[in-house]
């Protein structure tokens, strides 16, 4: 793992952002818990995509299906029958490895639409270079598809297994199934967007990378439902926009960079990923699609619903278009973690600090009193009290007030204010700028508006 990594995983873990699952109970492999510094970041995350995408739009409703649906939705939609990654085995130790990601990792290419025989043609090719990452040795079995969904007994009184339950492999479907539903409640008109997050599962064969690939994710999913001959134009606007959005809340251009796919999968009429260069290289952060009409026409089949649009004006019946821009919640947190990570030399040491953009930033204001003296405490919780209605804020009364402003650097927090026994006289309190560390003395009076300012 890349020393940069295992700094922020170190870090994560030491500062209450993300823990290993079940951890007392010794993990469970590639599940992770979002501690409380990281689950307000999460939320800001999420609160961040929802407003830019659906708050901020009115050609765009928001969702919330359930994580459990109907059998024959992921038959429909092709995850039954192809919803998989290339498998092979150790034959020394019976590691299983993914077998695109481990030719990849030698400089083969190996995409979607591959079957097993030519993956394995492209391993038999290139045995001398593969080994397994468990045991050294480099002896494998032939590889093999392996489905990626996560079976479930919901509803299986009888043990027979007839019919299998899943966890949904992807929030898309659930928008898919309710545009009907949407078309027929919400007054919306072409083209318009059904946008959600929510929770994901996928049986990852090797999950790695800390929060990079995990089993159970978060995914943030836009459908934009268009006119058939409009689909690339919005496509265009939709890639334009999602750019936008990263660079708004803190990943730089120059970590970013667009991908095409060069292999399509069978539903998708273009497909692009936008790149963020992580500590362990570039990987996928987002992914756009033109996914054609191949979803409502695929559920309307199968279903017997007409998934179509009307449009009265110029009496025309078509199945829409669907443009996709989907991005992992999990990934794009550890990009804004590892984007905020920061180690400056300061009077001879070295200070950890999290330049979060301030509207991510898990705690917005922490009030320090200078001492744990009475005198002290109570207008320093009278502030912490004005304060905390509007903003996330913290009191810590702990360890000298050096020790204190290092521990918020650390969780990022943008603003401390210290109150120290001139307060007492004046009325102001000192405000510290975490990026600058430069002070300022504000009135308490003023603290309202001068945090709404800069936080804004």
């Amino acid at each position: 793992m890349d020393d940069s990594i295992e700094k922020i995983v170190s870090l994560a873990k030491r500062r209450g952002f993300v823990y290993p699952s079940s951890e007392i109970y010794g993990g469970l492999a590639a599940i992770y818990d979002y501690g409380p510094y990281g689950a307000e970041l999460f939320k800001n995350i999420t609160d961040s995509w929802w407003k830019f995408m659906i708050q901020d739009r009115a050609d765009v409703v928001g969702l919330n299906s359930a994580i459990f649906m109907s059998p024959r939705v992921w038959e429909a939609s092709g995850h039954v029958g192809g919803f998989s990654d290339p498998l092979i085995e150790c034959k020394n130790c019976n590691n299983r490895m993914r077998a695109d990601h481990v030719l990849e990792e030698i400089g083969v290419q190996a995409d979607e639409k591959m079957t097993d025989d030519e993956i394995n043609k492209l391993i038999k090719e290139n045995a001398d270079k593969i080994k397994c990452d468990a045991c050294g040795k480099s002896e494998f079995a032939d590889a093999r598809s392996f489905n990626l969904l996560v079976k479930t007994n919901l509803g299986d009184f009888t043990g027979k297994d007839d019919e299998p339950v899943y966890l949904r492999g992807e929030t898309a479907q659930g928008i898919y199934v309710n545009y009907k539903n949407v078309v027929d409640t919400m007054r919306v008109k072409i083209p318009f967007g059904i946008g959600q997050f929510g929770k994901a599962f996928r049986n990852e064969i090797t999950a790695r990378q800390f929060t990079f690939r995990t089993r159970e994710f978060t995914q943030m999913e836009m459908q934009y439902f268009v006119h058939p001959n409009d689909a690339k134009k919005f496509y265009e606007y939709w890639k334009e926009e999602r750019m936008k959005h990263l660079e708004f809340i803190g990943l730089p251009k120059e970590k970013l960079q667009w991908h095409q796919h060069e292999n399509l999968v069978f539903y998708a009429n273009d497909a692009w990923d936008i790149e963020y260069k992580f500590p362990f290289g570039w990987k996928e952060l987002e992914g756009l699609h033109d996914r054609g009409d191949y979803d409502l026409t695929t559920h309307a089949k199968h279903s017997g619903a007409k998934l179509e649009w009307f449009d009265q004006e110029n009496n025309d019946r078509y199945v829409p278009h669907v443009v996709e821009t989907a991005i992992g919640a999990d990934r794009l947190t550890l990009a804004v973690l590892c984007e905020a990570y920061n180690e400056e030399e300061v009077d001879g040491e070295t200070r950890v600090v999290l330049k979060f953009h301030p509207k991510l930033a898990p705690v917005k204001i922490a009030v320090l009193p200078l001492s744990k003296k009475e005198e002290l405490q109570g207008p320093a919780k009278e502030i912490f009290d004005a304060l905390k209605h509007d903003f996330v804020c913290e009191y810590d009364e702990t360890q000298s007030i050096g020790k204190r402003y290092r521990r918020q650097d650390e969780i990022g927090t943008p603003y401390c204010v210290t109150i120290d026994f001139d307060s007492l006289e004046d009325k102001s309190v000192t405000i510290r700028d975490r990026d600058t560390m430069k002070q300022e003395r504000i009135a308490i009076a003023d603290l309202p508006e001068y945090f709404a300012e800069k936080l804004a």
